[in-house]
């Protein structure tokens, strides 16, 4: 018993330092996401932080200041919602696809 026991925890100290290594990865991997037909594009990272952000001109009016903040709304949701699926993704090949409550 005492044998199984220590072959897990090194299984389990690889996945640790494998979840360790694709964190930091994913910091430096981005996704692209529009709304308004591309009139405002985010760059999001695998840290579901917006890196930058890109808003045509066309779009800026200061009487309709609602429809800017919905497409910015619009593009950073729909990045950080690409964000999660590419660390979701990149999480299921360390994982072999169990769902462990807490890691991502």
């Amino acid at each position: 018993m005492t044998h199984n026991f220590g072959n897990i925890m090194k299984q389990a100290k690889k996945i640790q330092e494998k979840i360790a290594s694709m964190q930091a990865e994913l910091e430096s991997r981005t996704v692209e996401a529009t709304a308004g037909g591309g009139m405002v594009t985010v760059v999001v990272n695998g840290k579901f932080e917006i890196l930058s952000m890109k808003i045509d001109k066309e779009v800026i009016n200061p009487e309709d200041v609602d429809m800017l903040q919905d497409l910015i709304m619009a593009a950073a949701n729909e990045g950080i919602r690409k964000a999660q699926e590419m660390a979701s993704a990149e999480m299921s090949k360390i994982t072999g696809g169990f769902n462990i409550p807490g890691l991502m």
